[in-house]
């Protein structure tokens, strides 16, 4: 595979539930090696699913996905943090490399650098329950990049923060992106959220979800803060707000 080999590409692609509801239907999509691929488009338009499959987490009822060279080792980020109340940040972050067979021994420099990364490396000890919302966010990031997987997969993990965390994660976003070279893919129903950290945007329309706007942004990684005051951003904004207004008027038609 190359620089910007295909990792996955879902071919086709359809999701039908079983109380009748057709999630997608006939969608194509590449998730391409380095970049940050957003799904943007309004609630219950499939993106989630299309996520989930992707993961391994649900089958498509038609299409195929195609991997590339091989199916990669993959983090998920979830909008909750789905942390285990019960126990520390540092056994939370531990999990898969538990699940992996690592002692708390043999995982303890890995634990201590996922944490450190996310800027957490001193609250291994404390609990969920002693975090706020954004920190226990961190901990899921943590938890799922822990393995340093090549692949990472965030299901709208910022949306219930308020304005001020949310912008803060999402430089510490590109930040762990520049750093890893991981690929993400990254659903959010935000347009300006999806045009600060994507280098490519799909835009999906509902009922049943499929792409009807793709889209580069040509602006490097990492970025700042100045970005979000240009005139290129607010263009881009722009163009993801059109493609979402005619993809809600397409399916309310």
């Amino acid at each position: 595979m190359g620089a910007r080999g295909n990792i996955v590409a879902l071919q086709g692609v359809g999701k039908a539930f079983r109380n009748g509801t057709l999630a997608l239907k006939g969608l194509d999509l590449e998730v391409r090696e380095g970049e940050v691929l957003t799904l943007l488009g309004p609630s219950g338009c499939g993106k989630s699913t299309a996520l989930r499959m992707i993961a391994g987490l649900t089958q498509p009822s038609e299409g195929t996905l195609v991997w590339g060279e091989r199916r990669p080792e993959i983090g998920f980020v979830f909008q909750e943090p789905t942390l285990m109340p019960w126990a520390t940040v540092f056994d939370n972050v531990w999990l898969p490399l538990r699940l992996a067979n690592l002692s708390r021994q043999e995982a303890t420099a890995k634990i201590e650098a996922a944490l450190d990364m996310v800027g957490l490396s001193g609250f291994a000890k404390s609990y969920p329950r002693e975090l706020s919302g954004g920190m226990r966010m961190r901990v899921s990031i943590a938890r799922a990049l822990v393995l340093r997987p090549p692949l990472l997969l965030m299901d709208e993990p910022f949306a219930a923060l308020d304005e001020i965390t949310r912008f803060k994660l999402n430089n510490d976003l590109l930040r762990l992106k520049a750093e890893l070279g991981t690929t993400v893919v990254f659903v959010t129903h935000s347009v300006f959220e999806s045009v600060y950290l994507s280098t490519r945007i799909a835009v999906f329309a509902a009922r049943p979800g499929r792409i009807v706007d793709l889209f580069d942004v040509d602006e490097p990684l990492p970025r700042g803060e100045a970005f979000r005051l240009t005139p290129h951003y607010a263009e881009l904004c722009r163009r993801g707000s059109q493609a979402l207004q005619a993809a809600s008027g397409e399916a309310l038609a």
